[in-house]
């Protein structure tokens, strides 16, 4: 009863933002301004989510400027590169962020006891039981503990085939996702670093454009580019970006 009380709450809210209208506004604002309009129409129940990524110092920056107490989600799937956590710990330190870390609630060493290394298998359904596991349900079940209404993200449009169909506002299982760099290049994602001295991850200088988990990530090369080198090739896709979780399979 109490989830169905609370879908039914985040529906009427949702519905009383105008989405056309909404998204032509932002259209004409700066993405730190989209970020600022998000925490100020929602407050305590916006949230930056954070995978400390190759670009993820640039949105986190753009939240530290703001000087507010927006909260960041981070979705640590337990299997990130050992330069990742690295990562996440200078950036959370110099940025003073926030953190909120949503885990599974079954530890990786039970998960392969029961499923097995769901990677390893070259199969589409064993990925995206993966990625439901340790990506989307862990993010879901943090937005639901801490009642987050709103959400950005820092996906690109030229990142995947199904990022090209979003727009800057849109919804997402209940809740809205605004998108503040959606029409960013990796040439703007270059310079917002350089101009503001950001730290660079560690695997970007051996030739990652990208970077999830350590069994399911490579540098670019010869069998693929960008989000290509995710997931050995099956899918662009975790999940986590797709309106709902009956979706999974579709990206």
């Amino acid at each position: 009863m109490k989830n169905m009380s609370n879908k039914i709450v985040k529906e009427n809210l949702l519905s009383k933002i105008q989405l056309e209208k909404t998204r032509e506004y932002l259209k004409k604002i700066s993405p730190e301004k989209r970020i600022e309009w998000g925490y100020e129409q929602f407050g305590a129940k916006f949230a930056v989510t954070t995978s400390f990524g190759i670009q993820s110092a640039v949105l986190l920056h753009m939240v530290y400027k703001l000087k507010s107490n927006i909260k960041i989600i981070w979705v640590d799937t337990g299997y990130l590169p050992k330069e990742t956590y690295q990562y996440a710990e200078l950036l959370t330190t110099k940025f003073c962020l926030d953190i909120t870390v949503a885990q599974s609630t079954i530890s990786p060493a039970r998960m392969e006891a029961i499923y097995g290394e769901l990677w390893k298998t070259n199969s589409v359904q064993d990925v995206e039981k993966y990625n439901l596991i340790r990506k989307v349900e862990p993010l879901e079940n943090a937005m639901e503990q801490i009642e987050v209404d709103c959400w950005a993200s820092g996906v690109r449009g030229g990142q995947t085939t199904h990022r090209r169909s979003m727009t800057l506002l849109d919804p997402i299982r209940n809740r809205l996702s605004i998108r503040p760099i959606l029409e960013w290049t990796q040439k703007d994602i270059f310079y917002y670093m350089k101009n503001n001295n950001l730290p660079e991850h560690p695997l970007f200088s051996k030739g990652y454009s990208t970077v999830g988990d350590w069994h399911s990530s490579a540098p670019d090369g010869p069998e693929g580019v960008g989000r290509d080198t995710r997931f050995h090739g099956l899918k662009q896709e975790c999940g986590i970006h797709l309106p709902n979780q009956n979706q999974v399979g579709q990206s």
